[in-house]
């Protein structure tokens, strides 16, 4: 079995965890503890810049670290890794669906318990666009799903075309 089939073969196994996650929204993943990490932290990060991007800042630094992965990974040259960070990206996305999605109901249990606000509840508000939760949570979603499979092309591609072996020396 060559280099290419182990990768295809890896990525193929990624793909499927996805999926997997994307299927099973009511299941607590191994994921989900670094991503709620991620998730809080965008709290404070985005803290001193207001109190709508405060709330948004959790979804959003959750979205976004996994990209600075990509990003890296990317401008490494190591496109087979930059594709499979993608998928981590993806299930980001799923994961704030689920979120936002919750946005009416608030029936998610929260970190802080009963006493907690829901950031999707608030922001929606925020933007008089609560009664959209649906649509806005479908779109979350479906950003989620095309990442997954825009990660699972380039994974494939990068695995028949580079042999993504990172190049030190950058005189070369």
């Amino acid at each position: 079995m060559n280099n290419s089939n182990i990768k295809i073969g890896v990525a193929l196994l990624v793909a499927a965890y996805f999926f997997y996650y994307l299927a099973t929204p009511d299941t607590r993943h191994f994921i989900d503890n670094v991503n709620l990490i991620i998730h809080e932290a965008g709290h404070w990060i985005f803290w001193p810049f207001g109190e709508f991007l405060q709330v948004l800042g959790g979804s959003l630094n959750q979205v976004l670290v996994p990209c600075l992965f990509v990003v890296y990974f990317y401008f490494q040259r190591d496109y087979y890794s930059s594709a499979l960070t993608l998928f981590w990206t993806a299930i980001n996305l799923v994961n704030v669906s689920i979120y936002a999605a919750d946005a009416v109901k608030m029936q998610l249990p929260l970190l802080g318990g009963d006493a907690s606000t829901h950031d999707w509840n608030r922001l929606s508000i925020y933007t008089g666009m609560l009664h959209y939760t649906n649509q806005v949570a479908f779109l979350i979603k479906a950003a989620g799903i095309s990442t997954a499979l825009a990660a699972l092309t380039c994974a494939i591609w990068a695995a028949f075309t580079t042999n993504n072996i990172i190049n030190y020396d950058k005189g070369s």
